[in-house]
This record gives C-alpha cells, structure tokens and sequence, in this order.
C-alpha cells in the first residue's frame, strides 16, 4: 500500500555538483538529491518530489545563497522548455563542468591510462547558433500554473517544444534563442496564419488535425530551408498555407512539405515534395588545406547543428589524424561525407561508411559538386561491412575516424578495429559514457594519446569529445 506520508524539505543544502543530465546535486546524510533549477554553489531549501533508497528529486523552495557561478536566464521559457537547462549558469563555468563530465566519464568508465585532458574549445556563439530547429504543433498547449489558477478558458493551439516528460503537451514557442531570428518570424507567421484560417492543430494521442510539424533549416551563406509536415491530404489548405509562404517571406531558398499520416513523426520513409526553390540548400566550410567546399543539405540530410563549431571540431580531427597525403582513411558513421570530404585533401583515398542509405547518396553528390574524386562510400551496417573481403577492396586503413551516434560503436565493430589494426583511431564523440565503454575495448592494443572536448551545445549538458589513440 502506498504511504501517504509528506516528503520531507531538506533546509540549507549546498549544490556541490551538477549531472550530467543538467540537474544540481546536494547530499543530505546519505541521500543525494538531484535538483532542478540551481547551480553548483547555491544554498537552499528542497522540497524532496520523489525518493527511492539513497536517491531523490527535488525542487528549490528557498535560496539562501546564490552561487557566483549563477547568472540570470535570458529566455522566459526557462525552467518549463527542456532546452539550455544550464542558461542560469555563467559560460565558464559551464566550460568547466562539461570538461568534468568527460574526465569523470573516462576515469570512472573506462579505467585505463590517460593523458591530461587539453582545455575545452568554447563555441564563438552562445545563443542563435543551430541551424535547424523541429517545432511540433498541438491543441493541446501547456499551461503555466498562473493560467490554471484563473480558472479561465485559454486558447489550446500551440506550436513549439515538447514539455520534458510529457509527450503530449506542448509549450507555445514565440522566441527562441538557439536559432537566426527569422526562425521566430517563420514559425509565429505560420501559427499565426492557421489560427486565423482555422486549421486544426494536432492531437498526438487521437492522431487527428491537419498541421503536425515545422522543421526550419538554415546555414552560414544565407540560405533556408522550410518544411511543413501535415497529418491529412488536405490539398485545398495545403496550396493556401504553402502559398502563403512563399510570398511572404521570399529569403525561403527550399520550400517543401510533408503529408505524415503515421503515428510517429520521423519523415525518413515519407516522401518530401518541394513546393518552390530546391530541394536543398548549401553549407560551407574551410577543409584541412584552406580550401572551401560546400555541403549540400537536403530534408533527410543529418548535418552539426552548429556549424560554425563543426568546422572547428573537424580541424581537430584532422589534426589528431595528422594525414601527410599517403593514407588510406575510413570514415566510420560518415553521415553526408562532411568529414571524408574534409579530410580528403589531404589522404590518398576516404572510404566512408554509413547505415542510412540517403545519406551516403548525399556524400556521394558533395564530393562531386567539389570534384573530389578520391572518396568511396558504402551503405550498410558496420559490423557486417567490415570484413576481410571489404578491406581487401579498399586497402589497409592506415587511420581510422570514427563518429558514431550517442550509443558509440557496437561491441563487434570495436573488435573490429582491433582486428584491423590501423595505425591511429580518431574517435569522435556526442557521448563521453559510450565513448569511455569503447574505449575500455580498444585498448587490448591502442593508447589514448591526447583527448580535446569541445563545446558545441552551449547552455546544455552536451558536450562533444574528440581522442587520438595510437596502436601499441
């Protein structure tokens, strides 16, 4: 039977720490508590949520003191968005804690000798610096508790972001920090324009309304890319809304548009129609020889989402790599080819292998559009591809970059790379904890020899980790 007994308030506790989920931790006896909304150094009174054995959750009710790590958050969306969870933190101090949460990670997981970790890379930008956002469309709008208490009727339609926990409640969104300012006028018109024309919003738990999705994408040359995802073949509003767009805002370089009738939101097995423009846009950046070569994007496309900072992220790989012109490289997880095109002015052949299949035919056009001809690409699953037939095609690596997705490599591909026995192993990382865990298996036969975290999400706990290792 469950207890009915109140949680306790836990009165002036020091947040020591911070998780790596963005969450302050305090000790109390022998509890640790995980609490919202603080940062390391402040003093304060929680009220216990949620308590199992020597863990609990828990809010500030009180400060007593503030942290001189604090400042104050920008957004009035903080506390409520699941996003920039660390905007009340200044940015050195988030710098540090993101260089602490790779160390911890390494040491405490993957238990092997290491070198001293080089000072973080800061992001040049800390607010407007993604290139893509994904809002979502609902009729049913969280309400703040003022809204609540006034026991009024509210208009329920809103488009934003998801509340952390709740799938089927979303915060109306009218300022952003993370993306151009033109992403705000974008998204505001199209609310703004279906409320006006009564469109219906949609209801994720009936599957029902027309306007499901907007995905909004731009890049450093200027270039933006719209996409509007429906959940009915509505033809009539469709035409009306995508019309609208492309005359309001003519800076729109690819307008397209969705009609998703499934009951998850993902686009990749959907067919995307390009209403005016192309159907991508352009990126650029800076390669190993100070040569600039365009990306092209396309709506399935994955590309950083900070790009200014992948640029800076992928000089580190290449320098880790230290390629002198005679090497064969492969580019695990290579995505679109960013960095096998990166690098491959500077190797005698990139081999790049990715899962998705669309996106090895997008790394195959951006080594044509920059006449790169010394890439091949594979699609399929690692662990399968990579065998003794496959290197026996493609040559012996001599270096091997790896960039897997948060999960990191699966255990067979890691074995692998122990078999191949390439000369250094790139490995770059969106995931310290997975990283520490392949790195555990790599070092049977390879040494850590230098590790750079970089910052590529400021005001979140995320932090990017790029580690040179060495074969014995």
């Amino acid at each position: 039977m469950r207890s009915n007994k109140p949680l306790p308030i836990i009165e002036k506790a020091e947040i020591i720490d911070i998780a790596n989920e963005g969450k302050g931790i305090a000790k109390h006896e022998d509890l640790v508590i995980f609490v919202e909304k603080v940062v390391p150094g402040d003093v304060v009174d929680i009220q216990i949520h949620k308590k199992k054995k020597n863990l609990a959750e828990g809010s500030p009710i009180l400060f007593h003191q503030y942290s001189n790590k604090r400042e104050d958050a920008f957004c009035t969306h903080f506390g409520t968005c699941g996003g920039c969870k660390w905007q009340n933190m200044k940015y050195d101090a988030q710098l540090s804690f993101k260089q602490k949460i790779v160390l911890d990670a390494l040491t405490r997981l993957a238990k092997i000798e290491l070198p001293e970790l080089m000072p973080i890379v800061g992001s040049e930008n800390t607010k407007h610096y993604r290139n893509k956002l994904e809002f979502t469309f609902s009729n049913k709008r969280w309400l703040e508790k003022s809204e609540i208490a006034s026991d009024e009727s509210f208009d329920m339609d809103a488009l934003g972001f998801h509340v952390p926990k709740r799938f089927d409640k979303i915060i109306d969104i009218h300022q952003c920090y993370l993306q151009d300012t033109r992403s705000d006028e974008l998204r505001n018109e199209v609310r703004a324009f279906c409320k006006e024309h009564l469109y219906t919003f949609y209801d994720i738990k009936q599957n029902t309304g027309l306007m499901r999705n907007l995905i909004i994408r731009n890049t450093s040359l200027g270039e933006w890319m719209v996409i509007v995802v429906f959940a009915e073949p509505d033809m009539e509003k469709i035409e009306l809304l995508m019309e609208h767009l492309n005359t309001k805002f003519n800076f729109i370089s690819s307008l397209q548009y969705v009609i998703n009738q499934k009951k998850n939101d993902t686009i990749f097995d959907q067919e995307v129609i390009c209403y005016n423009g192309l159907p991508y846009i352009h990126e650029q950046m800076t390669d190993l020889n100070n040569k600039q070569i365009k990306f092209r994007i396309s709506a399935k496309s994955f590309y950083q989402t900070n790009a200014k900072q992948a640029e800076v992220l992928y000089h580190i790989a290449g320098n880790f790599a230290d390629l002198k012109g005679d090497e064969i490289v492969y580019d695990l997880y290579t995505g679109t080819g960013t960095i096998a095109n990166f690098i491959a002015s500077k190797a005698k052949k990139v081999v790049g292998i990715e899962y998705v299949a669309d996106a090895i035919e997008d790394a195959k056009v951006n080594s044509e559009i920059n006449s790169i001809d010394n890439t091949v690409f594979y699609a399929g699953d690692m662990k399968d591809l990579l065998t003794d037939e496959f290197t026996l095609i493609n040559g012996k690596p001599n270096v091997i970059i790896t960039d897997p997705p948060r999960a990191g490599m699966h255990e067979e591909v890691c074995k692998q790379l122990l078999k191949l026995e390439a000369e250094k192993i790139v490995y770059v990382s969106c995931n310290p904890s997975t990283q520490a865990r392949d790195l555990a298996i790599l070092d049977e036969k390879y040494t850590v020899i230098k590790v750079q975290p970089v910052d590529m999400f400021p005001h979140t706990e995320h932090v990017e980790n790029v580690v040179l290792l060495k074969l014995r």
